[in-house]
């Protein structure tokens, strides 16, 4: 009896003492998460042999570790968007200041002649700044999923050279044709003509804003390979170009939002199509692949 006692009273102090210690490791525990939660990255750490409650702090060392990438993913996408915005900003303030100022030119002139060149130039402004704004009222419609397809057979050539036509003083001003190759005018496909017309002027435009001449546009099968020349100093990353508020020189605004490049993919893959960038040398070439009737 004497014995059974003495075995009962050893398994009673040895789930007693296994009982503190589990205590100083949970308090412990509870410590070291106050330590994170006020901004520490240390790593768990448990002195503990037992099988569970080193399992456990193996889970919470992997929450932690994943809770800290979070955060700083959170940090870095913040950091952007607040410098994303104030880009914006600048560069929607930026031709509404000049158009600002071109008009308080036209009315102290008394030249006739020149009073329509400054008034010309505001209502380009002007232009510009409308484009922008279109293009940053269509972002918001692709990326908050309010927008829909009307789709219908549409002629490609005709739609491109309305385009084209629509950029004629931007062609003239730069002294460049573009040179446009078509081995089929007849070539029709399912599209959303009004996206597509979008498409074609999102790329028009980016060859002129950041192109130095030499536009080629070509079609081959249901491809449409738009090619034009960069400088040295605002050569595009092919990998990024159509990530949003991506440009290639962001010292150089020119009227753009940085959000084109973007909406064209979007606008190419919702429509079924696709499209890619490639860099050669100083030519950048852009193939947009169209959908299928």
């Amino acid at each position: 009896m004497a014995s059974a006692f003495m075995i009962l009273g050893s398994i009673c102090i040895l789930l007693l003492l296994q009982y503190v210690r589990m205590i100083l490791t949970i308090r412990s525990l509870c410590m070291q998460l106050k330590e994170i939660e006020c901004g520490s990255h240390i790593k768990l750490g448990l002195q503990s042999r037992q099988r569970d409650i080193l399992a456990l702090g193996r889970q919470l060392n992997d929450l932690e570790h994943q809770w800290f990438k979070s955060q700083m993913q959170y940090e870095k996408a913040e950091r952007n968007l607040k410098q994303n915005i104030t880009g914006l900003a600048h560069d929607i303030r930026t031709p509404l200041t000049g158009a600002a100022g071109y008009v308080q030119l036209a009315r102290e002139c008394t030249d006739p002649e020149r009073r329509e060149h400054y008034l010309q130039t505001a209502d380009g402004r002007l232009k510009e700044l409308g484009d922008m704004l279109e293009e940053l009222f269509l972002y918001t419609r692709l990326t908050g999923g309010e927008f829909e397809l009307n789709l219908s057979e549409v002629q490609v050539f005709p739609l491109l050279s309305g385009c084209l036509v629509g950029f004629y003083r931007q062609f003239e001003e730069k002294g460049i044709a573009p040179k446009v190759e078509f081995e089929s005018e007849s070539l029709r496909i399912w599209a959303d003509e009004e996206c597509l017309r979008r498409i074609f002027h999102n790329l028009i435009q980016n060859a002129l804003l950041h192109g130095r001449g030499g536009i080629v546009i070509r079609q081959t099968d249901r491809r449409l390979i738009f090619e034009n020349l960069v400088s040295e100093t605002s050569k595009p990353d092919p990998e990024q170009i159509f990530d949003r508020f991506y440009k290639a020189d962001s010292a150089r605004r020119k009227g753009s939002s940085g959000l084109g490049m973007f909406i064209v993919k979007e606008l190419a893959v919702k429509m079924g199509g696709s499209v890619k960038a490639e860099l050669e040398g100083e030519k950048l070439r852009i193939i947009f692949e169209t959908g299928s009737l």
